[in-house]
């Protein structure tokens, strides 16, 4: 397989997955699509060195890279995210409540998820929504397994306190 080819199979295989990364981990929806197009870029530069097998978590450790680039270029302010351009691959006909349900949904989790500290969101990200293994983050983040693990309790934690608050208020 050529460099192109594989380059293609990387994307073609992994390019929602990252797009979505890069939206959790606070890259404003205004600049996904560029973020994405840098991770494969560093991809392309750096394609010797990705072990076979190992693309997706090159992918998105690279992705916790770029969008923490991003956030910076910000101001260090946290971007609202939204999802009105985020991929909606389930039912295809849903009806409005379920859509305007879904939206809510996401956008809660997507406020909950930009709350926690960086370092521990990108644990999260990688662990609960994107399913790598820890020793993939591990390898991915370049940190030791007992520090990702650490991360993930963290950002569980305070995952979990989130909420309970936003519970707290919906019944008050």
């Amino acid at each position: 397989m050529t460099n192109g080819e594989r380059l293609t199979a990387m994307f073609t295989a992994h390019a929602d997955v990252v797009w979505r990364a890069l939206r959790r981990l606070g890259v404003p929806s205004a600049g996904i699509d560029d973020a994405t197009q840098e991770v494969f870029v560093v991809a392309q530069r750096r394609l010797a060195a990705i072990e076979a097998g190992k693309e997706r978590a090159f992918l998105l450790g690279t992705a916790v890279r770029v969008a923490a680039d991003a956030r910076r270029g910000l101001g260090r302010r946290r971007a609202h995210v939204t999802d009105d351009a985020a991929p909606d691959a389930a039912d295809p006909a849903p009806t409005a409540d379920e859509l305007i349900d879904r939206k809510r949904a996401r956008a809660l989790l997507d406020d909950i998820i930009a709350e926690l500290p960086d370092d521990a969101r990108a644990v999260f990200v990688l662990y609960e929504l994107e399913n790598l293994t820890m020793a993939e983050i591990a390898t991915a983040l370049a940190l030791p397994p007992g520090t990702v693990a650490s991360r993930l309790r963290r950002a569980r934690e305070c995952f979990e306190a989130a909420i309970a608050r936003t519970a707290r208020r919906d019944h008050e």
